[in-house]
């Protein structure tokens, strides 16, 4: 893992100028806008409002007798709102070098600023709005002990996201019809995960195919925390640090491989 450790070197040692181009990039999104940085928290926010309103509220639907609660819209909006904040996140990630080609290609910066910059200024978006939801549903989960898994998973979902989004990176770097790929996956992933439907209604002969997408594990930590107040299981635990461990080694692999050619990719 050499040439991630180095990449982490990198950061730390440019931690201040990381931190001018994160608030320069969230700037730069909402520019020209009267709401500006207010844009960033509606599209979520009207997203879960929609899920309660009609699935609670107007047609007051109910699941099955496993599922974690019985009201489909509450349910949705654990899970829909960590992975919005997954395709976010990843989507602006994957394309951060080939859209920082131009700087990159006349400057001598470090490649992994431009990913942790873009990963890191929709985490600023997401991230509270999670926290949020969290004391939103405290009277659900009952507001035990089990909520100080939350800051952890927000963590754990932030670093998975930042090492995958830096894999893509590079890929795209490579192969521009990366973009298209993730797109495609992106749409289809949240059918291979339990965000829509709970666990239980999956064949469980099949299940361990839901976590081949990397934030199977998360919703139903998630899930266990906010819908039943229980700390995750250690199998969920066990599931990300896996997912973390393969995709650090398979980016030390495109580090190592792509270190004198990135910039001319580009």
């Amino acid at each position: 893992m050499k040439e991630v450790l180095q990449e982490t070197t990198l950061l730390r040692r440019h931690r201040g100028l990381l931190w001018v181009m994160v608030r320069r990039e969230l700037s730069a999104r909402y520019a020209g806008s009267a709401a500006g940085m207010l844009w960033a928290f509606a599209q979520p926010l009207l997203t879960v409002a929609a899920y309660y309103l009609v699935f609670d509220v107007v047609f007051a639907m109910r699941m099955g007798s496993n599922a974690p609660t019985q009201h489909v819209g509450t349910y949705l909006i654990v899970g829909s709102l960590p992975w919005l904040a997954f395709c976010e996140a990843l989507s602006r990630g994957a394309s951060s070098l080939v859209d920082a080609g131009g700087v990159l290609q006349k400057n001598a910066l470090p490649p992994v600023l431009f990913v942790a910059r873009s990963v890191l200024a929709s985490w600023l978006v997401f991230a509270p709005l999670m926290l949020l939801m969290t004391l939103a549903y405290l009277p659900i989960g009952g507001g035990g002990w089990a909520v100080a898994a939350v800051p952890v998973l927000l963590l754990l979902q932030g670093l998975l996201v930042y090492v995958l989004a830096y894999v893509l990176a590079i890929l795209t770097a490579a192969l521009r019809d990366t973009t298209q790929v993730l797109g495609f996956f992106l749409s289809i992933g949240i059918f291979a995960s339990p965000v829509l439907f709970p666990l239980s209604l999956f064949p469980e002969a099949w299940r361990w195919v839901l976590y081949a997408n990397p934030m199977t594990a998360f919703v139903l930590a998630y899930q266990s925390v906010l819908l039943q107040g229980h700390w995750p299981a250690a199998g969920y635990w066990g599931v990300m640090v896996v997912w973390l461990v393969v995709l650090s080694w398979l980016l030390n692999g495109l580090l190592r491989r792509s270190r004198d050619e990135l910039v001319d990719w580009l």
